[in-house]
């Protein structure tokens, strides 16, 4: 669920004074998550030691711990590196020194690929909301949640453009809306919204909304430009409002029809929802796009993000013609 947990008006406990001052700063809820995590896995390896009585020892001793006893990824201790710098930069206004820890070393895995074959195969083996789900983040290079929690008013028909709001990094970006899929997104809008008008009949219809604009708007959860394209099958009750709302799809139910379906395929590839993403880049380098075009498309903050595509477009090893392959 992406519904942000409760916390007291005026927090006590360290943790939720760190939640509250994120929230403050408009964090996005995943990264809010993300960064507690390891701020406790810090204090948790240091004997649940206070934060403000450790310093730059501390975290170094952590990051290279994750390296050689925890044996994560590149990737993985930058986020800790990440979550530990905010907690002292920002928060507690005591900048860390400059670091001396062991780095990990792992190599960065190149991202998996579907050719436009096995794209083709594994949408043909979906149906329903399922199947237009992977259409967008095919044919739109969206994160699977970023499909999810799409709102009708987010989908601009007139433009054909997709709106992604509070993307990965809190930011908002443009991408493009298919031809294809023009006419498929009214249809589900149209049934989105007759959903909709059926549960505001039954005194339901309300939909959730980050708390700013819920004050901000207290009527908007009931218009239908709030509402999810993607709504789930039934209502769910806030635990704290004890409001009735109809969330969107969930990812785990998603990417399990994902997974039947790329098994229904014959691939043997380790491949889930991302590899639709990965795979729409690929196809508009394959197509000759400027790399920066396509950066902005995914929204990606680092080039270099999006330069990695270049090591899998299409025939493999830099497109490089095989001495093999020639006449012999």
């Amino acid at each position: 669920m992406d519904i942000p947990a409760p916390i007291p008006v005026q927090p006590t406990r360290f943790l939720d004074k760190v939640r509250a001052y994120m929230r403050l700063r408009g964090m996005a809820y995943k990264t809010e998550k993300t960064y507690l995590f390891w701020i406790k896995r810090f204090i948790r390896f240091h004997e649940r030691q206070h934060p403000e009585i450790m310093g730059s020892t501390e975290v170094e001793a952590f990051l290279s711990h994750l390296v050689l006893h925890a044996n994560v990824s590149v990737s993985t201790q930058r986020v800790a590196l990440n979550a530990l710098v905010f907690l002292y930069r920002e928060f507690l206004g005591q900048p860390l020194d400059d670091l001396n820890f062991e780095r990990s070393r792992k190599p960065v895995k190149l991202p998996t690929v579907f050719s436009s074959e096995e794209a083709r195969s594994v949408i043909h083996n979906l149906s329903g909301d399922y199947k237009l789900v992977a259409m967008l983040l095919y044919g739109s290079g969206l994160r699977i949640n970023e499909a999810l929690r799409l709102r009708v008013k987010d989908v601009d028909f007139d433009m054909q453009q997709l709106i992604v709001r509070s993307g990965k990094g809190a930011k908002d970006r443009i991408t493009l809306l298919p031809d294809r899929l023009v006419e498929p997104l009214k249809q589900q809008i149209d049934s989105a919204l007759h959903l909709h008008q059926s549960d505001l009949l039954k005194g339901a219809g309300s939909v959730y909304l980050p708390a700013g604009l819920a004050r901000k708007y207290p009527n908007a959860s009931q218009e239908s430009g709030w509402q999810y394209v993607f709504p789930a099958q039934g209502l769910s009750r806030d635990p704290r409002s004890g409001i009735s709302r109809r969330h969107h799809l969930l990812d785990r139910t998603v990417q399990k029809h994902f997974r039947s379906a790329i098994k229904a395929s014959g691939i043997r590839k380790l491949a889930g929802s991302h590899t639709f993403r990965h795979s729409f880049a690929t196809r508009l380098l394959e197509a000759g796009y400027d790399i920066r075009t396509i950066q902005k498309l995914l929204g990606h903050s680092d080039i270099r993000t999006t330069e990695i595509y270049t090591h899998v477009v299409r025939k493999g090893g830099f497109g490089v013609r095989s001495p093999v392959d020639e006449g012999f």
